[in-house]
């Protein structure tokens, strides 16, 4: 599912159902989304009563991750598989128009569906834990002392396979009815931006460590959703 020219099947599930043009079904589309961001939330259903959860994601292809605490009655229901919903957005900017109805926001979203599984395979397990790593920030793990067996036991790892998907982008300016341009109001659009802070090393640092040349990404300033972007693309030329 690395084809980035191909297109997710389309049911009543993700079928847009307002503003088309606005939606893609698209593998590029929907990676897109998913790749710019951090947060993700996750919507399922247990004994009759739904909850979403908002946890970090990360993505190997077509296979979507998260993970949670072992101990969590409700991610051990997971054990045989349930049908799941994961949605990513990022708002981009607020547009304020000449009428209260045509207010909007710039927007980039993606909704998947698929069946989330527990992994329980030693081995599947132990890359998703390292994926969880190095999505984020490529080849760290590698510097890092090895997951023990305790900390892999008390983590709950779930995968999902994206069967079903769709992205919704808004990325224009304001669209007033033409006869309220002349009304006498400010309108325009204000930009909504997540930035990188400066890094703040820890106090117990041992003497002659630095920051790695390959977190220049997330330098101070620089956009979180590039930064991620960047290192999802690094993440898969490094595996």
């Amino acid at each position: 599912m690395n084809d980035t020219t191909a297109s997710f099947p389309t049911s009543k599930r993700n079928r847009l159902k307002r503003r088309h043009d606005r939606g893609s079904y698209d593998h590029e589309a929907v990676f897109a989304v998913l790749d710019a961001g951090l947060l993700c939330h996750v919507a399922y259903t247990f004994d009759g009563q739904p909850y979403c959860t908002p946890t970090i994601h990360w993505r190997e292809d077509g296979m979507l991750y998260w993970h949670g605490s072992s101990a969590s009655r409700m991610l051990r229901q997971l054990r045989g598989g349930t049908p799941a919903c994961l949605t990513v957005s990022h708002l981009d900017g607020l547009v304020l128009a000449r009428s209260g109805f045509n207010h909007s926001a710039n927007y980039r979203s993606a909704m998947c569906f698929g069946m989330a599984r527990i992994i329980d395979e030693p081995e599947e397990k132990l890359k998703a834990l390292a994926g969880v790593v190095d999505r984020f920030y490529p080849g760290r793990t590698q510097t890092l002392r090895a997951i023990s067996a305790q900390e892999a036991k008390a983590t709950t790892v779930i995968g999902m396979r994206i069967e079903e998907a769709s992205a919704k982008v808004r990325a224009k300016g304001v669209a007033d009815d033409e006869e309220d341009y002349g009304h006498p109001v400010w309108a325009g659009v204000i930009p909504v931006r997540m930035v990188v802070g400066a890094a703040e090393p820890c106090p117990r640092l041992l003497p002659g460590i630095v920051q790695p040349e390959n977190l220049a990404g997330y330098a101070e300033g620089a956009r979180l959703d590039q930064a991620l972007t960047q290192a999802q693309l690094a993440y898969e030329g490094g595996q």
